[in-house]
């Protein structure tokens, strides 16, 4: 079916139906995904030409800025990276455009999270199914937009799961600001792209940015943050001794080393194997809370180390100087695209044709330039 939808032929409906009915996990992580993720305008067309087999794609209407604005609702994009990357952008130039008006944050309590010292963001839960048949994901749509609905206000969807990537408006079309982070084509990267459209939009600047609630850590200057999590993707994960290394390499240059220990389970078991064999487990600090108490961490920390996750876009939010190391991604395009932007210092190791060993030197090569310049004391 992924084939066939890109090579642009019409697949039947009854069979798209069912397999998005039966068998929804891979339909949307073999087929939608895929399609989504590629960045491609014509496997973009592919996309919604499947999605017919639920949803009669709505008439363009071209909205516009009413008189009065009292509330601008802005959708979330689900996952915590994406609320950082992009949410957060749309989220700022709000408060500017509209500084009388509420900005709602529509999304799940850990993305508010992100937020909750923001006194201008107020937050609606809906939490987006994120198994189950489409037909339970769109009915999800439809209760939103009677949650949405009211005068005098607007809704900014960020391409978000929530409406199908802007298939199923949850607002009345005329006051319905979608975002095509999937067609749009004048950037490379998904910052740039989003600060663009909100200036042609609205014209008004924003910028990424994390407002968690703050959270006191403890650890001797220079301190560094790492997050080795995947989200349950191994092919983001470097294998061999490259974490235990990294740890050993980060201990050159810092006193003090905070590491996620995720969710539990096998991952913290992994990161906890790590810092035992890096030898320098006296340096290590474990972080086992929320990620928005994690996001605060990092904000206090000289570097912030990882492989492509959220955490990376938190520290590039924050200009926190920071190394991504990027495996596993599905093409170049994707990998330009999810690259963390803000103003600090980036280093991005594409580990796509890289061994373990030679990206341990890269690593700590980066390593080391970072060390020479980090502060012993807290600015």
């Amino acid at each position: 079916m992924l084939e066939a939808a890109r090579r642009g032929e019409i697949l039947p409906g009854p069979l798209v139906h069912a397999l998005g009915e039966e068998c929804p996990g891979e339909f949307f992580r073999i087929v939608i995904e895929s399609l989504a993720d590629s960045f491609e305008p014509a496997q973009a067309v592919a996309y919604k030409e499947l999605m017919r087999a639920w949803i009669v794609e709505p008439q363009h209407v071209t909205p516009a800025i009413t008189e009065r604005v009292d509330k601008v609702c802005v959708l979330s994009r689900v996952t915590l990276g994406a609320d950082i990357k992009i949410t957060s952008v749309i989220l700022d130039a709000m408060k500017r455009r509209f500084p009388r008006a509420v900005i709602l944050l529509v999304g799940g309590s850990k993305s508010a999270e992100l937020f909750a010292a923001d006194p201008r963001i107020t937050h609606l839960e809906a939490t987006y199914p994120r198994s189950g048949p489409v037909s339970r994901r769109l009915e999800f749509a439809y209760d939103l937009r009677r949650k949405l609905q009211g005068n005098n206000r607007i809704v900014i969807d960020p391409d978000s799961r929530m409406t199908q990537l802007g298939l199923l408006p949850v607002c009345e079309s005329s006051h319905a600001f979608h975002f095509p982070s999937r067609t749009a084509q004048s950037a490379p990267n998904l910052t740039t792209l989003t600060e663009r459209w909100v200036w042609h939009s609205f014209r008004v600047s924003g910028q990424a940015y994390v407002m968690p609630h703050p959270v006191r850590i403890a650890g001797e200057w220079p301190r560094a943050a790492v997050s080795l999590g995947v989200g349950e993707n191994d092919t983001k994960r470097i294998d061999g001794e490259f974490e235990a290394g990294m740890i050993r390499k980060l201990a050159d240059h810092f006193r003090t080393i905070w590491i996620d220990r995720g969710v539990g389970g096998d991952e913290a078991v992994r990161v906890t194997a790590a810092v035992k064999a890096s030898g320098v487990d006296d340096r290590v600090r474990f972080w086992e809370g929320s990620f928005a108490g994690f996001v605060s961490l990092i904000t206090q920390c000289d570097l912030y180390a990882g492989y492509d996750s959220a955490g990376q876009h938190a520290a590039a939010a924050a200009g926190v100087p920071l190394i991504s190391i990027f495996a596993g991604a599905p093409s170049e395009r994707f990998r330009e695209r999810w690259a963390p932007q803000g103003p600090g210092r980036i280093h991005i190791i594409d580990a796509s044709a890289l061994d373990p060993a030679a990206c341990l030197a890269q690593f700590a090569a980066f390593c080391d330039d970072e060390g020479r310049g980090h502060r012993e004391t807290p600015g």
